[in-house]
């Protein structure tokens, strides 16, 4: 008895499956591809600028934006611009001008700009984790400074040439912590540099790296597309250089942006042009995707989704009790 159940496992079957099942060949380049993600993103920012100074003075004439000068020198010089460049002034000083250094008190000023972030990126996820870096184009517009102290005394000034086009670069990580239906929330990290735009003299500026920090809500609009929301917070600063000091410009922002995520189909599309089948699938040794999935609808590739309710439970159907 035992030879005999030994001798039945031992034999070949009749019909050996691969003679009715092809071996399907797979595609190892977009298998990789796949996890390969390109995003795109607008959105509108407000940058906090701020900064103080220390080892310089400021001068106040009536009818006139002030003006800093260097403490310590005899006779000290004057600036009307010190935010993006360097100006020097001569406007005279009056007995009625008003003048406090800031050894003898706290002097700086603080404002607010506008950024309209225009980022593109690349990133590569391994299961919660992504890597990868990006480029971004930022118009600036600042607007007006105002005195943290001696209010009453000092007026507000707006920097001359006050808008450019801001340059980002930058590595990033990111992990997806948490998930509720179709939302997919990920906190990132990005850390960079950045260029400010052309209204600023470069060769008196030291920039500092820039450091943001986000979370992102993604929806699946596709197999391939996600539609994105990221708020997120950037610090950054430089240091101008008048007079041989350096006063450092806090350039803190808060962002808001809206984008599009696409990564490469891990199948290539169905080369029949008549074929209607909606979920993955095979023609000899090859599997495709299917012709008929819209880019822009989700659809699940085991069966499909593009008519996910039946004809029966439509328009005047949908009101019988029994649809047929």
């Amino acid at each position: 008895m035992v030879e005999t159940v030994r001798a039945q496992e031992d034999e070949k079957p009749t019909f050996p499956l691969e003679t009715i099942y092809a071996k399907r060949v797979n595609y190892p380049l977009r298998s990789w591809l796949k996890n390969v993600k390109f995003s795109a993103s607008i959105g509108v920012g407000n940058t906090f600028l701020k900064h103080k100074l220390d080892g310089f003075g400021v001068f106040q004439r009536t009818g006139y934006e002030p003006r800093i000068f260097s403490s310590g020198v005899n006779p000290p010089p004057r600036y009307s611009s010190w935010v993006n460049t360097v100006v020097t002034d001569n406007l005279a000083v009056l007995p009625d001008s008003y003048l406090v250094s800031s050894d003898t008190a706290k002097l700086g000023f603080k404002g607010n700009g506008t950024n309209i972030p225009i980022h593109v990126a690349i990133h590569y996820e391994f299961k919660k984790l992504r890597v990868g870096g990006g480029f971004g184009l930022e118009p600036m517009f600042m607007g007006n400074f105002k005195p943290i102290t001696y209010m009453d005394k000092i007026t507000t000034f707006k920097p001359a040439d006050p808008s450019g086009i801001m340059k980002k670069y930058y590595g990033m990580i990111g992990y997806s912590f948490y998930r509720i239906q179709n939302y997919l929330f990920t906190g990132n990290l990005q850390i960079g540099g950045y260029q400010p735009g052309n209204n600023f003299d470069k060769s008196l500026i030291k920039r500092s790296v820039n450091v943001n920090v986000g979370v992102t809500v993604e929806r699946e609009l596709s197999e391939y597309w996600r539609l994105f929301l990221k708020p997120s917070l950037d610090f950054k600063n430089y240091s101008l250089t008048v007079d041989d000091k350096s006063i450092k410009h806090h350039l803190n922002a808060a962002y808001l942006q809206v984008g599009l995520t696409y990564s490469i189909p891990d199948l290539p599309k169905c080369f029949h042009k008549e074929c209607k089948i909606q979920m993955n699938h095979a023609h000899g040794n090859k599997e495709y995707r299917s012709r008929v999935h819209p880019f822009y609808k989700k659809q699940n590739p085991n069966y499909g989704e593009n008519y996910p309710t039946l004809i029966k439970y439509k328009g005047k159907n949908k009101r019988k009790i029994s649809p047929y």
